[in-house]
This record gives structure tokens, sequence and C-alpha cells, in this order.
């Protein structure tokens, strides 16, 4: 990747995340889309933190050596699950949807596993954490 790619993708994701969620929009489908939007980019730029994530939650919940194979490895799926959900989050932000992944970005509720349109991969380690219903009755 060329760097004035690197620095057009990291503008527009610092210009995204700048703004609020509904800046500009009037009425709730304005809203939603930009939120939505940014939802989208920003799983898409960050996705890659889930590795740590999971690496951390599995490796406290079942030991180091757990965290450093398995939660690695989990991590990595999730990973590439997250960015690219997000680019179709960002790609059909334009359609009113519910939430594709839950939670929606990945530092929030950190502890909590993730879940793609309201279902958990085969595995799932959440025991801790607020658990909701991953956006489906929005």
């Amino acid at each position: 990747m060329d760097r004035f790619t690197r620095a057009l993708g990291g503008a527009a994701l610092a210009f995204a995340l700048a703004l609020p969620a509904g800046a500009g929009a009037d009425d709730a489908y304005g809203r939603r889309f930009a939120a939505k939007a940014q939802h989208g980019l920003g799983n898409v730029a960050l996705g890659w933190q889930e590795v740590g994530k999971n690496a951390l939650n599995i490796g406290s919940q079942h030991g180091i050596a757990c965290g450093m194979t398995y939660g690695i490895l989990r991590g990595a799926v999730h990973a590439v699950g997250r960015t690219v959900v997000g680019a179709a989050e960002f790609l059909t932000s334009p359609i009113p949807t519910r939430d594709y992944v839950t939670p929606p970005y990945v530092w929030e509720r950190p502890s909590e596993d993730t879940r793609y349109f309201g279902r958990h991969l085969p595995g799932a380690w959440t025991k801790f954490g607020p658990l909701d219903d991953g956006g489906m009755h929005r």
C-alpha cells in the first residue's frame, strides 16, 4: 500500500470518527446513516484490535497458554470478520438495517464476545460483561 493511499484512508477515518453521529442530520434516518457509516469505517480501520482483545480475555479466563494460542487464533478470525462486516456496513450505510456487529466498536464492552448479526461464532467465551440482544431489537 503506497503512502498516498494510507494517508487518504487515515484522513477519511479521522474525518468520519471526528464527526458526531448526527452531524448535519435533522431526522432519524440521517443520524442512523451517519452512525452506520462511522461504525463501518471504524471497524474497517481498527478491526485488527480483535486479536489483542481475544488474547487478553481468553488468557484471563483460561490461562496464558490458551490466550496466546486459541486467543490469538480466534482474534485473527474476529479481526477478519469485523473488517469485512465493517466494509459491508459502510457500503450499505444508506440502507436502514440493524447493526451487523455487536458491540459496534471493538473497544466498547471489551470483555464481551463479538457477535455478527446477533449470533456468536462457535466457541464463544463470553462469561462476563454485559450481554445485550445483539442489536436485533431496535
